[in-house]
C-alpha cells in the first residue's frame, strides 16, 4: 500500500497518546507503522531529496499541526504528550482529524495565518480542499519539477549544438567530475571527431593511474548492443579496462544487459544521466536562486 498522507496520520497519532502519558517519538513511529501495516520497503521510502523518509516526514508534520492546534505538547526533548484539549477532542470520537477540523482552534488559525474575522474565506470550496502533501513534500516536488524542466531545456540546447561544441561539453563535464586532470590535458587526449560524436582516452584521475576510453554520440536513435560491443572492442587496443559511453538518446535493454556481463567496466550515460550530471556539476547551468530549509536546534535550547 502507499504511505498515507500526513492528515490521515493525525487521528491515529493522537490516539497513541490517549493514556495521558509521555511517549517517545520513536514509540509513536513504531505504533503508527504497525497500525497501518507498513512494510520495511514503505518505511524506507525517501522524499525526492533522499534525505528523510516519507513516513517520518508525514508523521512529523501531523505532530506539528496537532501541536499548533493545542492538542498535544512536547514536554521534553523527543517526548510527546496529549493535552486536556486533545483528550476532549477524543471524547467526542471523531472519525477523522485534518486541517479543516483543526481550524476550530484559534492557535491553529494563527499558525496558518488565517483571518478569523473573514469567515467567508473558509466557505470557499477551493480553500477547503487541503493539500495532502506536507510543506516539505510540496517544496521538494516543486524543486523536482524545476529540475525536470531544466534537464529538458539542457538536452534541447545540446542537440542544437555543433559536434565540436559537444566535444568540449563532454570534456568539461568529465573534468568537472574529477577526470582527466586539467582542462588542457583532457583536451589534448580527447577530441578525435567522428560519427557526430567524440572518441578518445582520458585519465581516470589527476595522477593518471589508469585510463578510461570515452565515446560520445549526439544521437536521437537508441544506442544498441552492436555499438557497445564495438566500443568494448576498442578498449583492448588502447590497453584500457574501463570505458564511458555517453549519448544524448537512450540505450537498449540489450545494451544494458551486455555491459553487466562483460569483464571490462563500462559505464553507460544516457540523456537523463547526462543532464543530471551537467546540473550537479554546474556544466552549462548557473545558479539562479537558493533556498535553505532550517530546523530548530534543540541542543542550543538545552539548559
Amino acid at each position: 500500500m502507499a504511505i498515507p498522507d500526513y492528515q490521515t496520520f493525525m487521528l491515529p497519532l493522537l490516539l497513541t497518546l490517549k493514556d495521558g502519558k509521555e511517549h517517545s517519538i520513536q514509540e509513536i513511529y513504531s505504533q503508527i507503522a504497525s497500525s497501518f501495516n507498513l512494510t520495511e520497503e514503505e518505511l524506507n521510502q525517501k522524499l525526492p531529496s533522499g534525505v528523510q523518509s516519507t513516513f517520518h516526514n508525514r508523521v512529523g508534520w501531523a505532530k506539528t499541526y496537532l501541536k499548533k492546534a493545542g492538542l498535544l505538547i512536547t514536554p521534553s526533548r523527543g517526548k510527546v504528550q496529549i493535552t486536556e484539549r486533545g483528550v476532549s477532542v477524543l471524547s467526542h470520537n471523531p472519525d477523522h482529524i485534518n486541517q479543516n477540523f483543526l481550524k476550530q482552534f484559534p492557535e491553529f488559525l494563527e499558525f496558518k495565518e488565517f483571518r478569523t474575522d473573514n469567515q467567508s474565506h473558509f466557505d470557499d470550496d477551493s480553500d477547503m480542499r487541503e493539500n495532502d502533501q506536507t510543506p516539505q513534500e510540496t517544496l521538494e516536488k516543486s524543486y523536482q519539477d524545476i529540475q525536470s524542466k531544466l534537464a529538458h531545456e539542457l538536452l534541447s540546447q545540446v542537440m542544437n549544438s555543433s559536434p565540436e561544441f559537444f566535444e568540449r561539453l563532454v570534456i568539461d563535464l568529465l573534468v568537472a567530475m574529477g577526470y582527466g586532470g586539467s582542462r588542457s590535458e583532457a583536451g589534448e587526449r580527447v577530441g578525435r571527431s567522428g560519427d557526430d560524436g567524440i572518441d578518445g582516452i582520458i585519465k581516470e584521475d589527476k595522477l593518471g593511474l589508469d585510463t578510461v576510453c570515452i565515446q560520445a554520440k549526439r544521437w536521437q536513435n537508441t544506442v544498441g548492443r552492436p555499438e557497445i560491443q564495438a566500443f568494448v572492442g576498442s578498449l583492448a587496443g588502447n590497453r584500457a579496462r574501463k570505458g564511458v559511453f555517453i549519448t544524448t538518446s537512450q540505450f537498449s535493454r540489450e545494451a544494458w544487459e551486455y555491459v553487466q556481463r562483460i569483464e571490462q567496466k563500462v559505464v553507460l550515460i544516457d540523456k537523463e544521466a547526462l543532464t543530471e550530471y551537467m546540473i550537479d556539476h554546474n556544466v552549462g547551468v548557473s545558479e539562479e536562486s537558493r533556498y535553505i530549509v532550517k530546523r530548530i536546534d534543540l541542543d542550543y535550547f538545552e539548559e
